[in-house]
Protein backbone atom coordinates (compact mmCIF):
# COMPACT_ATOMS: atom_id res chain seq x y z
CA UNK A 1 0.00 0.00 0.00
CA UNK A 2 2.82 2.33 0.89
CA UNK A 3 4.51 1.36 -2.35
CA UNK A 4 1.38 2.12 -4.33
CA UNK A 5 0.96 5.57 -2.73
CA UNK A 6 4.62 6.39 -3.57
CA UNK A 7 4.03 5.39 -7.18
CA UNK A 8 0.97 7.62 -7.50
CA UNK A 9 2.86 10.49 -5.86
CA UNK A 10 5.73 10.08 -8.39
CA UNK A 11 3.32 10.21 -11.32
CA UNK A 12 1.62 13.32 -9.95
CA UNK A 13 4.98 15.00 -9.39
CA UNK A 14 6.11 14.20 -12.92
CA UNK A 15 2.93 15.67 -14.38
CA UNK A 16 3.35 18.83 -12.32
CA UNK A 17 6.99 19.25 -13.37
CA UNK A 18 6.06 18.65 -16.97
CA UNK A 19 3.52 21.43 -16.82
CA UNK A 20 6.11 23.88 -15.43
CA UNK A 21 9.22 22.96 -17.49
CA UNK A 22 9.26 22.60 -21.30
CA UNK A 23 9.93 19.07 -22.50
CA UNK A 24 12.79 18.08 -24.89
CA UNK A 25 10.52 18.55 -27.89
CA UNK A 26 9.67 22.09 -26.83
CA UNK A 27 13.34 22.90 -26.16
CA UNK A 28 14.32 21.53 -29.57
CA UNK A 29 11.62 23.58 -31.24
CA UNK A 30 12.81 26.70 -29.44
CA UNK A 31 16.43 25.96 -30.46
CA UNK A 32 15.44 25.45 -34.06
CA UNK A 33 13.42 28.66 -34.04
CA UNK A 34 16.40 30.58 -32.63
CA UNK A 35 18.71 29.02 -35.22
CA UNK A 36 16.32 29.94 -38.02
CA UNK A 37 16.06 33.48 -36.72
CA UNK A 38 19.86 33.77 -36.53
CA UNK A 39 20.30 32.56 -40.11
CA UNK A 40 17.52 34.75 -41.45
CA UNK A 41 19.77 37.78 -42.23
CA UNK A 42 22.17 35.60 -44.25
CA UNK A 43 19.30 34.00 -46.13
CA UNK A 44 17.73 37.41 -46.73
CA UNK A 45 21.05 38.68 -48.07
CA UNK A 46 21.25 35.80 -50.54
CA UNK A 47 17.68 36.45 -51.67
CA UNK A 48 18.47 40.16 -52.09
CA UNK A 49 21.57 39.38 -54.16
CA UNK A 50 19.59 36.95 -56.34
CA UNK A 51 16.86 39.56 -56.77
CA UNK A 52 19.45 42.07 -58.00
CA UNK A 53 20.80 39.67 -60.62
CA UNK A 54 20.25 40.78 -64.19
CA UNK A 55 18.77 38.38 -66.75
CA UNK A 56 21.39 36.50 -68.79
CA UNK A 57 22.71 38.68 -71.62
CA UNK A 58 23.25 36.69 -74.81
CA UNK A 59 26.20 37.32 -77.13
CA UNK A 60 25.63 39.82 -79.92
CA UNK A 61 28.97 38.91 -81.53
CA UNK A 62 30.53 35.44 -81.36
CA UNK A 63 33.19 33.87 -83.58
CA UNK A 64 32.58 30.33 -82.26
CA UNK A 65 29.55 28.28 -81.34
CA UNK A 66 27.69 28.25 -78.02
CA UNK A 67 28.96 31.40 -76.33
CA UNK A 68 27.67 31.86 -72.79
CA UNK A 69 24.86 34.25 -71.81
CA UNK A 70 25.99 36.22 -68.77
CA UNK A 71 23.89 38.23 -66.27
CA UNK A 72 25.75 41.52 -66.62
CA UNK A 73 25.08 44.82 -68.39
CA UNK A 74 28.01 44.27 -70.75
CA UNK A 75 30.71 41.65 -71.31
CA UNK A 76 33.46 40.89 -73.80
CA UNK A 77 36.22 38.41 -74.62
CA UNK A 78 39.26 39.55 -76.63
CA UNK A 79 42.21 37.72 -78.15
CA UNK A 80 45.30 39.47 -76.83
CA UNK A 81 47.60 38.84 -79.82
CA UNK A 82 45.31 40.25 -82.50
CA UNK A 83 43.01 42.45 -80.42
CA UNK A 84 40.07 40.71 -82.08
CA UNK A 85 36.82 40.44 -80.12
CA UNK A 86 35.87 36.76 -79.92
CA UNK A 87 32.48 37.33 -78.29
CA UNK A 88 30.66 40.26 -76.72
CA UNK A 89 27.38 41.83 -75.63
CA UNK A 90 26.82 45.60 -75.33
CA UNK A 91 30.53 46.03 -76.03
CA UNK A 92 30.31 49.76 -76.81
CA UNK A 93 27.77 50.89 -74.21
CA UNK A 94 29.32 53.59 -71.98
CA UNK A 95 28.93 52.47 -68.36
CA UNK A 96 30.41 53.58 -65.04
CA UNK A 97 33.68 51.63 -64.69
CA UNK A 98 34.27 52.16 -60.94
CA UNK A 99 37.85 51.20 -59.98
CA UNK A 100 38.56 49.73 -63.40
CA UNK A 101 39.41 53.39 -64.01
CA UNK A 102 42.61 52.79 -62.07
CA UNK A 103 43.94 50.70 -64.96
CA UNK A 104 44.40 53.96 -66.85
CA UNK A 105 45.90 55.60 -63.76
CA UNK A 106 48.43 52.80 -63.36
CA UNK A 107 49.09 52.68 -67.13
CA UNK A 108 50.04 56.37 -67.18
CA UNK A 109 52.33 55.87 -64.18
CA UNK A 110 53.98 52.86 -65.86
CA UNK A 111 54.52 54.79 -69.08
CA UNK A 112 56.08 57.65 -67.11
CA UNK A 113 58.40 55.16 -65.40
CA UNK A 114 59.41 53.65 -68.73
CA UNK A 115 60.13 57.06 -70.27
CA UNK A 116 62.08 58.28 -67.25
CA UNK A 117 59.61 61.03 -66.33
CA UNK A 118 59.18 59.20 -63.03
CA UNK A 119 61.61 57.08 -61.05
CA UNK A 120 60.50 54.20 -58.81
CA UNK A 121 62.15 55.90 -55.81
CA UNK A 122 60.59 59.34 -56.39
CA UNK A 123 58.62 60.49 -53.34
CA UNK A 124 54.92 61.40 -53.58
CA UNK A 125 53.34 63.61 -50.90
CA UNK A 126 49.87 62.80 -49.54
CA UNK A 127 47.72 65.93 -49.44
CA UNK A 128 44.56 66.36 -47.41
CA UNK A 129 42.55 65.86 -50.59
CA UNK A 130 44.30 62.57 -51.31
CA UNK A 131 44.28 61.37 -47.70
CA UNK A 132 41.86 58.54 -47.01
CA UNK A 133 40.09 58.87 -43.69
CA UNK A 134 39.63 55.14 -43.31
CA UNK A 135 35.91 54.81 -43.93
CA UNK A 136 34.52 51.53 -45.23
CA UNK A 137 32.89 53.42 -48.10
CA UNK A 138 36.05 53.42 -50.22
CA UNK A 139 39.16 51.36 -50.84
CA UNK A 140 42.37 52.82 -49.45
CA UNK A 141 46.09 52.20 -49.29
CA UNK A 142 46.02 54.03 -45.93
CA UNK A 143 48.73 56.55 -46.66
CA UNK A 144 49.19 58.84 -43.62
CA UNK A 145 48.28 62.52 -44.07
CA UNK A 146 51.25 64.65 -45.20
CA UNK A 147 53.45 61.54 -45.48
CA UNK A 148 55.52 60.57 -48.50
CA UNK A 149 55.58 57.28 -50.38
CA UNK A 150 57.71 56.06 -53.28
CA UNK A 151 56.20 55.88 -56.75
CA UNK A 152 56.62 52.08 -56.85
CA UNK A 153 54.73 51.70 -53.56
CA UNK A 154 52.04 54.04 -54.84
CA UNK A 155 51.77 51.91 -58.00
CA UNK A 156 51.33 48.76 -55.92
CA UNK A 157 48.74 50.52 -53.80
CA UNK A 158 46.76 51.41 -56.92
CA UNK A 159 46.96 47.99 -58.56
CA UNK A 160 46.71 45.61 -55.59
CA UNK A 161 44.86 47.58 -52.92
CA UNK A 162 42.83 49.73 -55.33
CA UNK A 163 43.74 52.74 -53.20
CA UNK A 164 41.79 55.90 -53.91
CA UNK A 165 44.33 57.78 -51.82
CA UNK A 166 47.23 56.41 -53.88
CA UNK A 167 45.44 57.33 -57.13
CA UNK A 168 44.73 60.89 -56.00
CA UNK A 169 48.25 61.39 -54.66
CA UNK A 170 49.97 60.33 -57.89
CA UNK A 171 47.50 62.39 -59.94
CA UNK A 172 48.39 65.51 -57.96
CA UNK A 173 52.10 64.66 -58.18
CA UNK A 174 52.03 64.27 -61.97
CA UNK A 175 49.45 66.86 -63.04
CA UNK A 176 48.85 69.15 -60.08
CA UNK A 177 45.26 68.05 -59.57
CA UNK A 178 42.80 65.24 -60.25
CA UNK A 179 41.22 67.32 -63.02
CA UNK A 180 44.59 67.91 -64.62
CA UNK A 181 45.37 64.20 -64.48
CA UNK A 182 41.98 63.38 -66.02
CA UNK A 183 43.08 65.36 -69.09
CA UNK A 184 46.13 63.10 -69.38
CA UNK A 185 43.86 60.07 -69.02
CA UNK A 186 41.50 61.19 -71.77
CA UNK A 187 44.37 62.04 -74.11
CA UNK A 188 45.81 58.57 -73.59
CA UNK A 189 42.40 56.98 -74.09
CA UNK A 190 42.05 58.82 -77.40
CA UNK A 191 45.52 57.70 -78.50
CA UNK A 192 44.65 54.06 -77.74
CA UNK A 193 41.36 54.24 -79.65
CA UNK A 194 39.04 54.13 -76.63
CA UNK A 195 36.15 55.86 -78.39
CA UNK A 196 33.44 55.41 -75.75
CA UNK A 197 35.41 56.58 -72.71
CA UNK A 198 35.47 59.80 -70.69
CA UNK A 199 37.46 60.00 -67.47
CA UNK A 200 36.68 62.65 -64.86
CA UNK A 201 39.00 61.45 -62.08
CA UNK A 202 41.79 58.91 -61.42
CA UNK A 203 39.77 56.75 -58.99
CA UNK A 204 36.47 55.83 -60.62
CA UNK A 205 34.45 57.44 -57.84
CA UNK A 206 30.96 58.26 -59.20
CA UNK A 207 30.56 61.12 -61.64
CA UNK A 208 27.70 61.31 -64.19
CA UNK A 209 30.15 61.94 -67.04
CA UNK A 210 32.68 59.25 -66.02
CA UNK A 211 32.11 56.34 -68.41
CA UNK A 212 33.86 53.58 -70.33
CA UNK A 213 32.85 50.53 -72.37
CA UNK A 214 33.77 46.86 -72.30
CA UNK A 215 35.63 47.16 -75.60
CA UNK A 216 37.57 50.22 -74.45
CA UNK A 217 38.60 48.57 -71.19
CA UNK A 218 39.82 45.50 -73.08
CA UNK A 219 41.87 47.80 -75.35
CA UNK A 220 43.38 49.40 -72.25
CA UNK A 221 44.13 46.02 -70.67
CA UNK A 222 45.88 44.91 -73.86
CA UNK A 223 48.01 48.07 -73.81
CA UNK A 224 48.98 47.50 -70.17
CA UNK A 225 50.18 43.97 -70.95
CA UNK A 226 51.91 44.93 -74.20
CA UNK A 227 53.55 48.21 -73.21
CA UNK A 228 54.36 47.60 -69.57
CA UNK A 229 55.93 44.16 -69.43
CA UNK A 230 58.28 45.26 -66.66
CA UNK A 231 55.40 46.25 -64.39
CA UNK A 232 52.66 43.84 -65.49
CA UNK A 233 53.65 41.20 -62.87
CA UNK A 234 52.32 43.61 -60.22
CA UNK A 235 48.79 42.81 -61.40
CA UNK A 236 49.24 39.19 -60.31
CA UNK A 237 50.43 39.99 -56.78
CA UNK A 238 47.90 38.69 -54.26
CA UNK A 239 48.65 41.05 -51.38
CA UNK A 240 50.53 44.18 -50.41
CA UNK A 241 51.43 45.47 -46.96
CA UNK A 242 51.85 49.19 -46.35
CA UNK A 243 51.78 51.27 -43.19
CA UNK A 244 51.47 48.02 -41.24
CA UNK A 245 48.23 47.11 -43.01
CA UNK A 246 48.19 44.04 -45.27
CA UNK A 247 45.46 43.86 -47.86
CA UNK A 248 44.67 41.17 -50.40
CA UNK A 249 44.02 41.59 -54.11
CA UNK A 250 40.24 41.55 -54.71
CA UNK A 251 40.59 39.55 -57.94
CA UNK A 252 39.35 36.16 -56.71
CA UNK A 253 40.59 34.37 -59.84
CA UNK A 254 44.21 35.01 -58.84
CA UNK A 255 43.69 32.53 -56.00
CA UNK A 256 41.85 29.83 -57.97
CA UNK A 257 43.19 29.85 -61.55
CA UNK A 258 46.98 29.70 -62.10
CA UNK A 259 46.59 30.93 -65.68
CA UNK A 260 45.14 34.26 -64.49
CA UNK A 261 47.70 37.05 -63.95
CA UNK A 262 45.59 40.24 -63.80
CA UNK A 263 44.07 42.76 -64.01
CA UNK A 264 41.55 44.78 -61.93
CA UNK A 265 38.30 44.73 -59.99
CA UNK A 266 35.79 47.54 -59.53
CA UNK A 267 32.65 48.20 -57.53
CA UNK A 268 30.32 51.05 -56.69
CA UNK A 269 26.57 50.98 -56.17
CA UNK A 270 26.03 52.57 -59.56
CA UNK A 271 28.60 50.46 -61.45
CA UNK A 272 27.79 47.15 -59.79
CA UNK A 273 30.56 44.57 -59.62
CA UNK A 274 33.10 44.70 -62.45
CA UNK A 275 36.19 42.70 -63.40
CA UNK A 276 38.80 42.81 -66.17
CA UNK A 277 40.80 39.59 -66.31
CA UNK A 278 43.69 38.26 -68.38
CA UNK A 279 44.73 34.62 -68.55
CA UNK A 280 47.33 32.76 -70.57
CA UNK A 281 47.18 29.06 -71.33
CA UNK A 282 49.91 27.60 -73.52
CA UNK A 283 50.42 30.09 -76.38
CA UNK A 284 47.04 31.84 -76.08
CA UNK A 285 46.22 34.87 -73.94
CA UNK A 286 42.64 36.08 -73.55
CA UNK A 287 41.21 39.22 -71.94
CA UNK A 288 37.72 39.18 -70.42
CA UNK A 289 35.58 42.10 -69.26
CA UNK A 290 32.49 41.88 -67.03
CA UNK A 291 30.62 45.12 -66.33
CA UNK A 292 27.86 45.66 -63.79
CA UNK A 293 26.91 42.29 -62.41
CA UNK A 294 25.29 41.67 -59.02
CA UNK A 295 28.04 40.37 -56.72
CA UNK A 296 31.76 39.79 -56.31
CA UNK A 297 31.15 36.05 -56.67
CA UNK A 298 29.17 36.60 -59.87
CA UNK A 299 31.91 38.64 -61.54
CA UNK A 300 34.45 35.90 -60.74
CA UNK A 301 32.13 33.10 -61.89
CA UNK A 302 31.21 34.88 -65.12
CA UNK A 303 34.83 35.65 -65.93
CA UNK A 304 35.73 32.02 -65.30
CA UNK A 305 32.89 30.88 -67.58
CA UNK A 306 33.85 33.28 -70.35
CA UNK A 307 37.54 32.38 -70.25
CA UNK A 308 36.69 28.67 -70.14
CA UNK A 309 34.53 29.02 -73.24
CA UNK A 310 37.26 30.97 -75.01
CA UNK A 311 40.09 28.55 -74.30
CA UNK A 312 37.84 25.60 -75.12
CA UNK A 313 36.46 27.03 -78.36
CA UNK A 314 39.56 28.56 -79.99
CA UNK A 315 43.07 27.51 -80.92
CA UNK A 316 46.18 29.06 -82.40
CA UNK A 317 46.92 28.51 -86.08
CA UNK A 318 50.18 29.25 -87.92
CA UNK A 319 49.20 29.85 -91.56
CA UNK A 320 52.79 30.36 -92.72
CA UNK A 321 56.11 29.50 -91.12
CA UNK A 322 58.15 32.53 -90.06
CA UNK A 323 61.14 31.69 -92.28
CA UNK A 324 59.18 30.55 -95.36
CA UNK A 325 59.45 32.33 -98.72
CA UNK A 326 55.89 32.72 -99.98
CA UNK A 327 56.43 34.61 -103.22
CA UNK A 328 58.81 36.45 -105.52
CA UNK A 329 58.22 40.09 -106.34
CA UNK A 330 59.41 41.66 -109.59
CA UNK A 331 61.77 44.63 -109.21
CA UNK A 332 62.49 47.26 -111.88
CA UNK A 333 65.83 49.01 -112.32
CA UNK A 334 67.68 46.84 -109.86
CA UNK A 335 70.81 44.74 -109.98
CA UNK A 336 68.41 41.83 -109.42
CA UNK A 337 65.10 41.44 -111.26
CA UNK A 338 63.26 39.87 -108.30
CA UNK A 339 63.26 39.68 -104.53
CA UNK A 340 61.93 36.97 -102.25
CA UNK A 341 58.95 37.86 -100.02
CA UNK A 342 58.28 36.39 -96.58
CA UNK A 343 57.01 37.22 -93.11
CA UNK A 344 58.94 39.75 -91.07
CA UNK A 345 57.79 38.28 -87.75
CA UNK A 346 56.05 35.06 -86.67
CA UNK A 347 52.34 35.07 -87.48
CA UNK A 348 49.69 33.28 -85.45
CA UNK A 349 45.92 33.47 -85.67
CA UNK A 350 43.28 32.65 -83.09
CA UNK A 351 40.54 30.66 -84.82
CA UNK A 352 37.70 28.35 -83.81
CA UNK A 353 38.98 24.86 -83.13
CA UNK A 354 39.18 22.69 -86.23
CA UNK A 355 39.14 25.62 -88.66
CA UNK A 356 40.95 25.12 -91.97
CA UNK A 357 42.85 28.29 -92.90
CA UNK A 358 43.74 29.21 -96.49
CA UNK A 359 46.19 31.93 -97.51
CA UNK A 360 46.53 34.20 -100.54
CA UNK A 361 49.64 36.24 -101.33
CA UNK A 362 49.32 39.80 -102.67
CA UNK A 363 52.59 41.42 -103.85
CA UNK A 364 52.88 45.12 -104.57
CA UNK A 365 53.14 45.86 -108.32
CA UNK A 366 55.60 48.31 -109.79
CA UNK A 367 58.44 47.81 -107.29
CA UNK A 368 61.54 49.81 -108.19
CA UNK A 369 65.03 49.49 -106.81
CA UNK A 370 66.49 50.20 -104.40
CA UNK A 371 64.57 47.84 -102.12
CA UNK A 372 65.82 47.45 -98.55
CA UNK A 373 65.74 44.14 -96.75
CA UNK A 374 62.71 44.18 -94.45
CA UNK A 375 60.74 46.68 -96.53
CA UNK A 376 57.04 45.85 -96.88
CA UNK A 377 56.40 44.62 -100.41
CA UNK A 378 53.01 42.97 -100.04
CA UNK A 379 50.75 41.06 -97.68
CA UNK A 380 49.30 37.63 -97.11
CA UNK A 381 45.58 37.28 -96.36
CA UNK A 382 44.17 34.35 -94.39
CA UNK A 383 40.61 33.15 -94.93
CA UNK A 384 38.40 30.47 -93.42
CA UNK A 385 35.14 29.37 -94.99
CA UNK A 386 35.52 32.19 -97.49
CA UNK A 387 35.80 34.93 -94.85
CA UNK A 388 38.95 36.91 -93.97
CA UNK A 389 40.35 35.98 -90.55
CA UNK A 390 43.58 37.96 -90.61
CA UNK A 391 46.45 39.33 -92.64
CA UNK A 392 50.17 39.97 -92.22
CA UNK A 393 52.71 42.10 -94.12
CA UNK A 394 55.25 40.50 -96.41
CA UNK A 395 58.74 41.94 -96.45
CA UNK A 396 61.74 41.77 -98.75
CA UNK A 397 64.12 39.03 -97.70
CA UNK A 398 67.19 40.74 -99.23
CA UNK A 399 68.48 44.10 -100.39
CA UNK A 400 68.12 44.97 -104.07
CA UNK A 401 70.51 47.72 -105.16
CA UNK A 402 69.69 50.16 -107.92
CA UNK A 403 71.35 49.30 -111.21
CA UNK A 404 73.93 51.51 -112.93
CA UNK A 405 73.06 54.18 -115.50
CA UNK A 406 73.74 52.06 -118.57
CA UNK A 407 71.88 49.07 -117.21
CA UNK A 408 68.94 51.23 -116.21
CA UNK A 409 68.81 52.65 -119.76
CA UNK A 410 68.73 49.14 -121.20
CA UNK A 411 66.03 48.16 -118.69
CA UNK A 412 63.96 51.20 -119.66
CA UNK A 413 64.23 50.22 -123.31
CA UNK A 414 63.14 46.67 -122.60
CA UNK A 415 60.22 47.98 -120.60
CA UNK A 416 59.14 50.21 -123.48
CA UNK A 417 59.14 47.37 -126.00
CA UNK A 418 57.35 45.10 -123.54
CA UNK A 419 60.16 42.68 -122.89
Amino acid sequence: MHSKNFSLLSVALAIAVGALVPGSGALAAKHNKTKATASKPAASKKVAVAANALPPLAAQVALAANPPALPAKAWLLMDYDSGEVLASANADEPLPPASLTKMMTSYIVEQALRSGKLKPTDLVTVSENAWCRGTSAESCMYLPLNSQATVIDILRGIIIQSGNDASKAIAEHMAGSEAGFAKLMNAEAQRLGMTHTTFMNPTGLPDPAHKSSARDLAILARAIIKDGAEYYPLYAEREFKYNGIKQGNRNALLYTDPSVDGLKTGHTQEAGFCLVTSAKRNDMRLISVILNTHSAQARADQSRTLLGWGFGSFEKATPIAANAVVGTAKVSFGKADTVAAGLGTPWMLTVPRGTQVQTAVQLNPGLEAPVAKGAVIGKVVATANGKPVGEAPLVAQADVERSGLLLRGWQHLLKLIGQ
